[in-house]
């Protein structure tokens, strides 16, 4: 009887050495693809029990084409490419790794928020054109001067607050549902925005919070603030980002995501001097990267040791 295999889906890491290793030593044939679709889902997995995803979309169509599957799991934090609902109607169990990169993600987010308020990258500019002058940069404000507005206040967002308080921001917090112990003040939405002269961003992307910052709300902003984002773009409308820059509404931004990646050449953002972009790469280290590949892998074959989808050799 053949082995039950699992297909990686797609994947942008180095290689899949740690995922593989896991994987056969459970007792599963490991196949790989290169889907960006729901329909190279369904033509790729054919009958396994298992998907492993990064960027591919998994939703209804690859849920009710997929009988065989049992279990789905994700390169990431983040869910949004997959729809539970329907994996939940058909059964089929999904797992992540929801903290796998804490550190990393409040320590970018912490590097983007000291850039901008130190107008670092506008310094390194101008000294490089030839001008060494103060000025440059215009006006640079001592950080316990400055508040900084943290929104989503899950494990992250918590961890950015209390690196924030450790350079003596004024730091304050806004969550959807505040949890026990919030270790900062809690403001409303409109008020941290319109008191804030830093935002940063901690949110999943839901139906919830997808354009969560829009023209409405950006124009609460002050036009010396700025907004950073490490989540997901999608919770930000990134035109009326954009617009809002160029009209001086805000005064800048520093984003680890973006609505589309990598962005359109022709995006207006990547030719605004007051943005800041790294390309999603908040929650690298090589640390984090292995730990992600081993606990992702080793959470599918949990999962799919609880379903008794392996067999009696490696249960036993």
């Amino acid at each position: 009887m053949p082995n039950p295999s699992v297909l990686i889906t797609d994947c942008d890491h180095p290689d899949t050495a740690i995922e593989r290793a896991i994987f056969t030593a459970a007792g599963l044939d490991v196949r790989q693809g290169n889907c960006r679709t729901e329909d190279d889902v369904l033509a790729a997995a054919g009958d396994a029990v298992a998907l492993l995803v990064q960027y591919a979309p998994v939703g209804e169509r690859v849920f009710a084409g997929l009988p065989s599957c049992q279990v789905v799991g994700r390169y990431g934090a983040g869910l949004d490419t997959i729809d539970l609902a329907a994996a939940r109607a058909h059964g089929v169990d999904v797992v992540h790794v929801p903290d796998y990169a804490i550190a990393e993600v409040s320590d970018h987010t912490i590097a983007l928020v000291l850039a901008v308020c130190r107008r670092l990258t506008a310094y390194s500019s101008a000294v490089r054109s030839g001008r060494w002058d103060m000025r440059s940069a215009g006006t640079v404000y001592r950080l316990s001067a400055l508040r900084l507005g943290v929104i989503g206040l899950g494990r992250i967002g918590q961890m950015v607050a209390r690196k924030a308080a450790a350079f003596s921001f004024d730091v304050v917090g806004y969550d959807i549902a505040p949890p026990d112990g919030s270790p900062v003040p809690l403001l409303s939405l409109e008020e941290l925005l319109a008191t804030s002269d830093v935002v940063t961003l901690h949110l999943p992307l839901t139906a919830r919070t997808h354009h969560l910052i829009d023209a409405a709300r950006l124009a609460l902003m002050r036009p010396t603030a700025v907004l950073v984002n490490t989540s997901r773009g999608g919770v930000v409308d990134q035109a009326a980002l954009a617009a809002a820059i160029a009209s001086g509404t805000l005064a800048g931004a520093a984003l680890d995501v973006l609505e589309r990646e990598p962005p359109d050449p022709a995006d207006a953002l990547l030719a605004a001097t007051q943005v800041i972009i790294t390309p999603h790469v908040a929650f690298y280290s090589e640390q984090a990267l292995a730990e992600l590949n081993r606990r992702v892998a080793e959470n599918i074959v949990a999962a799919l040791t609880r379903r008794g989808a392996l067999g009696r050799t490696y249960l036993s």
